[in-house]
């Protein structure tokens, strides 16, 4: 089976951390298919652009992965510039594929729309089957973080193409469990039936994992120190993780063994780090940012993992942070103040959810946790990796949805 992979961000993971389509193109080699990703040239939060000087594309295999980069513009933040690299994107994108042997299925991913779009036409075009893949719920997240309103010209038209690409595509694949609540909400089950969506959550590569958790390591005293209970946050260090409300947390506890590291880097560290020094917080520790290589060994040392995050209504489509799968496959009990009835944490029962508007809660759920069998509560989140939450589990699927044989 011949697949195409269209998604405006997928570069290599040398160059951004978000792997989940190459991950997917490369275990679709491994079945014997053909894969090829066809990705823009810009990388996104930096200067570089992987076109190398060719007018219109240029192709590299990395890792045995075939990547087709599109030859955009450069652009740095969300202004006009980066509009105009998404739009050049999908209009370049038919110029580009037909240098390419006919797809037998075309997976087209959600950022941009635009892209998606293109995407889905194209598979139509070539006669292919057409698979939408949903990994941000655009435009609603704009919606979601008040960035616009509902009634906003700009979240109309998004819309009116998210609406066309669920509806003209073959099938449409979620990595929220609940996005079919979406659906209804929008009154598309008539154009969209539940038949056609599919959930397939960001998951891990757990033999890379488990790889690195013994040939990367770390030396960190406070990971290594046995006679500390370590809270571990790893992940940006931005507003949206509200990591603010962990240093107030912090200064409620007690228990000198408890300690907090944090290991990550973002525009709010400054911030935070003069909090430290100015209130006296002793029981919390910035490592600063490390490869992603080291995440399996720290989070693995960990005796809690921590997902924090602002309350944001689009979680109550489901949970999918790409670290959620790390502190899954590292076998260690998991605190989150994410609300949401489609959160793998509670489901799984891998850990236990605190209210972050509740003082003292957080203290009695860590309490919980660390008073009862937190061996068992870390095997479970272990176990849901193991059985579908990787990416030998997550292909299996993935295979049938592009091969339709799903029923």
């Amino acid at each position: 089976m011949k697949v195409w992979i269209i998604d405006h961000y997928a570069v290599p993971p040398k160059y951004c951390p978000l792997a989940r389509q190459t991950v997917f193109a490369r275990k679709l080699e491994e079945r014997g298919h053909d894969a090829i990703i066809f990705c823009a040239s810009t990388v996104h939060n930096s200067d570089i652009n992987l076109d190398n000087g060719a007018s219109l594309y240029r192709e590299e295999v990395v890792d045995g992965v075939k990547y087709v980069y599109i030859t955009c513009r450069q652009y740095r933040g969300n202004g006009i510039a980066r509009i105009l690299n998404m739009l050049e994107f999908a209009r370049k994108l038919p110029r580009v594929v037909k240098h390419y042997d006919k797809p037998d299925a075309v997976l087209s991913c959600s950022m941009t729309l635009q892209a998606c779009e293109q995407g889905v036409r194209l598979a139509k075009k070539y006669g292919a089957r057409a698979v939408a893949q949903i990994t941000d719920m655009w435009p609603e997240t704009l919606v979601a973080y008040k960035i616009a309103g509902r009634n906003n010209p700009a979240v109309m038209y998004l819309r009116k193409k998210e609406k066309w690409i669920y509806t003209h595509a073959d099938a449409v694949i979620f990595s929220m469990e609940g996005a079919y609540d979406y659906i209804e909400e929008q009154k598309w089950e008539r154009a969209v039936p539940k038949s056609k969506v599919f959930y397939i959550n960001n998951g891990v590569d757990l033999e890379a994992f488990d790889y690195n958790r013994g040939h990367w390591t770390i030396e960190d005293e406070d990971l290594h120190n046995r006679e500390l209970l370590k809270v571990v946050y790893v992940g940006s260090i931005r507003k949206a993780n509200n990591l603010g409300s962990l240093l107030d947390i912090a200064k409620t506890i007690n228990d000198s063994r408890i300690k907090f590291l944090i290991w990550g880097d973002g525009d709010e560290k400054e911030e935070l780090d003069e909090r430290i020094k100015s209130e006296h917080i002793t029981n919390v520790a910035f490592k600063g940012r490390v490869d992603k290589k080291y995440i399996p060994f720290i989070t693995s040392h960990a005796d809690v993992n921590l997902m924090n995050g602002l309350e944001n209504p689009i979680f109550r489509f489901g949970i999918s942070p790409n670290k959620l799968f790390d502190y899954f496959a590292a076998g260690k009990p998991i605190l989150c103040n994410f609300s949401s009835k489609y959160n793998p944490v509670i489901t799984e029962k891998a850990g236990l959810e605190y209210d972050p508007n509740k003082p003292g809660d957080f203290a009695e759920k860590l309490s919980e946790i660390l008073t009862t069998e937190s061996d068992a509560i870390g095997n479970n989140g272990r176990r849901a990796v193991e059985k579908k939450y990787n990416f030998n589990a997550m292909t299996d699927t993935l295979e049938k949805i592009l091969r339709k044989t799903t029923e």
